[in-house]
């Protein structure tokens, strides 16, 4: 084919393509009957485009972007050919440069009807696809391709009534199509003015080039030469086709309904928002807040600083758009400030005889805990205030120390906060975080003051006895501030950064044992010591409190469920042996389960009466038996104990064995203390065992074990020396101790007997186990007769200043 370098811009209008104007062209062509040339007018020889990313399909009049000086001179020499055809080509590889190796096998004659627009490196052509060819031989010089094709020429077929049923279905989707997305109606109108049913090929042509399928299954379309297999290939397209659309379709209208109802729903806030405006019912979002805060300041007396941040962030405030990040973490800080109650006091009521009536009502016993509670608001009534107390009710678990709590605020008119200190391990907690981070917030005390709504509040620090410390730092330390009556008047939290007055807070806190407190911070605290119960006292606190308390909660009616007194001592001694009473309510609890199912299945039962003989059957075999007493044995005393649960008694045992050498040995899990009163024991009998009538040489000649049953439990503390070193004697004189006799009380080397702890909860522990001859150092007289009458009735008491005393008492 000849080729033509020289090109005139000035031939050829310069515009660029029109969609409108390509539809007037492609119409008039139409109506001029047709644009299929006769299949003897197309040459053999074709100039070669190659097509991306779709091929081109014949009876389709299509635009075409020609790029490049080679492409752009193509045209104009096939312009100048008689035919004037361009052969279309799809290429392989859409990332491949063009070239004869990237092109398909099978392509597309078109005719060119005009040229819309040309340059020297670019032209816009309209063309109109006529045959099918394969390609026979191509050449490639340089940037332009030219092939020798064979045509597949569209033959005439018999319309038979299975090609028309094709044909109909062909259709039938179309129109489907032309429902769901009408941008195909056009298209199919103009098809249909120029085609009809007789021409299947061209039909299953121009249904495939409407599809969106991809380049590679329309290049297979157009490669499928029989017209049948070709018209199956387009249904199942179409059917994707149909498929896809009426899916997006779907999609499109529920993102509409979705859009529209926001959008109605925006449209109708605003308008409210207008409304209300005018009728002078509402005002913008930040006015309304900084109202809000104005109105709260209105009732506040603020401190100084406190003021002047309040002042500065509501300036802040002012300034910040609502959309700006920064506007909520002022607004929350606003917030936090002015929900604080700043100089907000409820009214104390020092009344003894009002806290009185409420101690008795809310709690039995404790009358030693009452009379403290009751002479500390005493002092506040003639002080005015009870500023910079902080108290520590330190006892067993469930012996009323929360509820006491309650009952102190109820006395004193306050309002009640309780949190908890147990486990925790971020100061954080205790002096809040900076407003530097994301979700900051004040600490639990800000937190408290803000919920109680008044300066003056009884907060219970609970469990401050099982406070932690982590890497995250140590809570413990951050309460020294709150807890000190010298800085807690301008307790400063690190998210409010002002100082906040906390010495009008009556702070209480709970503690199983003093043990594991800190030092500093066990210092600021007053401690009001909670022994437990005995078995009477339990009695009465299951009658006036438990029953009442637990009938109530089962849906059981007053007096529906009796447990008659003999029951109640079972449970209390056999079941819930316990310091406090949570063992007894849970035994009670289920004692009112198995009640109320009784009730439930059998309607006729009314009434049910639980005797001492039926507790078996409720609660099932004790839990508990009675502490065994081993008397009349050499070497065998029974001493006094303390635990975290209350009282406790022990029994020690000496046994010697004969030896060569002398020696000593102690089982029984006993704790580093308790291993050296018994060595002191040891060493002082030894050392003195002829002055009370012992063989001087014996533990010279013996090898002896001290033991101390309940292997398995640990043990430690400091008050068993005199009951060891009296095992020890009564082993080596071979004298038994008197009956029923318990004691305690730490030894020194010398032979001095000193003060113990716990006292009130080793009598009790001495009741419970039917002792009644005791034996107590002598610096603890006083705290025996601060006992109450019915814990000392019945007792027969002594008191040892040296190690002698005990053994006049308890051997002879």
């Amino acid at each position: 084919m000849p080729q033509n370098d020289k090109f005139d811009d000035e031939t050829t209008p310069d515009f660029e393509i029109d969609e409108e104007k390509i539809s007037e062209i492609i119409q008039e062509h139409a109506n001029e009957g047709g644009l299929v040339v006769a299949s003897d007018a197309l040459p053999t020889g074709l100039p070669i485009i190659p097509l991306r990313p779709r091929p081109a399909f014949p009876g389709i009049m299509i635009p075409l972007v020609l790029n490049g000086a080679g492409q752009v001179a193509m045209l104009h020499q096939a312009m100048e050919h008689q035919a004037q055809t361009l052969g279309l080509v799809m290429v392989r590889d859409l990332d491949e440069e063009d070239g004869a190796s990237n092109l398909h096998q099978v392509g597309v004659a078109a005719k060119i009807v005009k040229i819309l627009h040309s340059e020297k490196n670019t032209a816009h052509v309209l063309v109109n696809s006529l045959e099918r060819f394969s390609i026979e031989d191509i050449d490639e010089r340089g940037a332009t391709l030219y092939a020798r094709v064979r045509y597949h020429f569209a033959t005439e077929l018999s319309v038979n009534p299975e090609l028309r049923a094709y044909s109909m279905a062909i259709l039938s989707t179309l129109k489907e199509l032309v429902q769901i997305n009408p941008l195909y109606s056009e298209e199919i109108k103009l098809f249909l003015n120029r085609s009809s049913l007789d021409d299947p090929g061209r039909l299953a042509d121009f249904a495939a080039n409407l599809t969106s399928a991809d380049g590679q299954q329309l290049q297979e379309i157009l490669a499928t030469i029989d017209v049948r297999k070709r018209i199956d290939k387009v249904l199942v397209l179409l059917k994707k086709e149909l498929e896809v659309s009426r899916l997006q379709t779907k999609i499109s209208k529920q993102i509409e309904e979705k859009i529209s109802a926001q959008q109605r729903e925006f449209f109708l806030r605003e308008q409210l928002k207008a409304i209300k405006q005018e009728l002078g019912l509402e005002k913008e979002g930040k006015d309304t807040e900084i109202e809000k805060f104005q109105k709260r300041l209105k009732k506040l007396k603020l401190n100084e600083e406190a003021q002047r941040a309040v002042d500065d962030e509501m300036e802040k405030l002012q300034l910040i758009e609502p959309t700006s990040p920064e506007y909520n973490v002022s607004r929350n800080y606003l917030d936090w400030l002015t929900i604080l109650p700043w100089g907000v006091f409820s009214k104390d009521s020092y009344s003894i005889a009002r806290a009185r009536r409420v101690l008795d009502r809310d709690h039995y016993g404790l009358k030693d805990v009452k009379e403290r509670i009751l002479e500390f608001i005493a002092v506040g009534k003639m002080k005015g205030d009870i500023s910079g107390s902080i108290l520590c009710l330190v006892g067993p678990p469930g012996v009323g120390k929360t509820s006491i709590g309650h009952s102190i605020a109820d006395a004193l008119g306050r309002k009640f906060f309780r949190f908890s200190l147990g486990g925790m391990r971020d100061e954080a907690e205790i002096k809040g975080h900076r407003r530097t981070y994301i979700g900051a917030m004040p600490g639990k005390f800000v937190q408290a003051m803000k919920t109680a709504g008044t300066a003056n509040p009884v907060l219970m620090l609970d469990e401050i006895d099982k406070i932690g410390a982590s890497f995250q730092g140590d809570p413990a330390s951050a309460l020294l501030e709150v807890l000190d009556p010298e800085q807690n008047g301008a307790f400063r939290d690190h998210y409010l950064d002002v100082p906040f007055d906390l010495s009008n807070v009556l702070f209480i806190a709970t503690a199983n044992q003093m043990d594991t407190i800190p030092r500093p911070l066990l210092d600021r605290m007053e401690v009001i010591r909670l022994s437990g119960y005995i078995l009477e006292e339990k009695l009465e606190i299951a009658r006036r409190y438990l029953i009442p308390k637990a009938l109530k909660n089962h849906g059981l009616k007053a007096g529906q469920v009796t447990i008659h007194k003999a029951a109640l001592k079972l449970i209390i001694d056999g079941y819930a042996r316990e310091s406090g009473v949570r063992g007894l309510e849970n035994q009670i609890k289920k004692i009112m389960r198995r009640s109320a199912m009784a009730f439930a299945e059998d309607e006729t039962l009314k009434k049910a009466t639980i005797r001492k003989s039926d507790v078996e059957r409720y609660l099932e075999k004790p839990i508990f038996s009675a502490d065994e007493i081993f008397e009349g044995i050499p070497g065998v005393v029974t001493g006094l104990a303390w635990t975290n649960l209350g009282g406790a008694t022990l029994q020690i045992e000496a046994a010697a064995t004969l030896a060569k050498t002398k020696g000593f040995k102690q089982t029984g899990q006993l704790g580093n203390v308790m291993v050296e009163s018994s060595e002191i024991a040891y060493s002082y009998i030894s050392a003195n065992i002829a002055e009370f009538g012992g063989d001087p040489e014996f533990f010279d000649q013996h090898f002896v074990h001290l033991h101390v049953p309940a292997g398995a439990t640990p043990k430690d503390g400091p008050s068993a020396g005199i009951t060891m070193a009296t095992a020890l004697l009564s082993m080596a004189t071979g004298k038994t101790v008197r009956k029923k006799l318990g004691m305690t009380g730490e030894l020194t080397l010398t032979g001095r007997v000193l003060p113990i702890g716990g006292l009130k909860e080793k009598t009790i522990a001495a009741r419970r186990a039917g002792l009644k001859v005791l034996i107590f150092p002598q610096e603890n007289e006083k705290d025996f007769l601060e006992l109450p009458d019915y814990l000392r009735e019945g007792l027969e008491v002594h008191f040892a200043r040296e190690f002698s005393d005990v053994y006049r008492i308890a051997c002879t």
